[in-house]
């Protein structure tokens, strides 16, 4: 085997701290959808969203992809971790499915921006919010096509009533988060 292979494995692999952070931010998205309000038409108010903030705000686009992929993965198989304290495939292709397939592709986004911050300065508020809506379209476009709603009533029912406390979210997992990187030096 030669040098360039033998470094090429050595950076694929995960190292023991980076393997703690997948796991704790697994398990703390799956604490934080527990905090959940049922809303009229559906759709819970929940917490995951602040949960994957946060984690792409302290450990980035990579590993909190890979949390949050492993966080739905245990639901996808039935681990009780979504909200309600519920699982299984029926959430993943049912009204509010659309939300959790895109929460990976928003833990990326809003990661990415976070890497770039420093050589960009509008890169994380601009992956937060391109993050935020990417996780708004997937799940209105999901919710429309299953409850064979118009766009309005699925920005109604999945949007609307969620913008004040998406803000504070966003606003509380930025402060929380940037202070956790910070005191990790990461």
């Amino acid at each position: 085997m030669n040098e360039t292979q033998t470094k090429s494995q050595a950076s694929q692999k995960f190292s023991a701290k980076e393997i703690c952070y997948v796991a704790l931010f697994t398990a703390v998205i799956a604490v934080m959808a527990q905090i959940s309000i049922p809303m009229p038409l559906g759709v819970p108010m929940t917490m995951q969203t602040f949960a994957i903030t946060l984690a792409a705000v302290v450990v980035g686009a990579k590993l909190s992809t890979i949390s949050t992929t492993i966080y739905l993965l245990l639901g996808a198989v039935g681990v009780p971790v979504l909200a309600g304290f519920s699982g299984g495939l029926s959430k993943f292709v049912g009204p509010t499915g659309g939300f959790l397939i895109s929460f990976p592709l928003m833990a990326f986004i809003i990661g990415f921006g976070v890497e770039h911050c420093k050589a960009f300065k509008g890169a994380y508020v601009l992956s937060l919010i391109a993050g935020t809506l990417v996780n708004y379209v997937i799940g209105v476009i999901m919710f429309c096509l299953l409850t064979k709603s118009s766009v309005m009533t699925g920005i109604t029912a999945c949007v609307l009533p969620f913008i004040p406390t998406a803000i504070i979210k966003a606003i509380l997992a930025t402060i929380l988060g940037f202070e956790i990187r910070k005191r990790l030096k990461l």
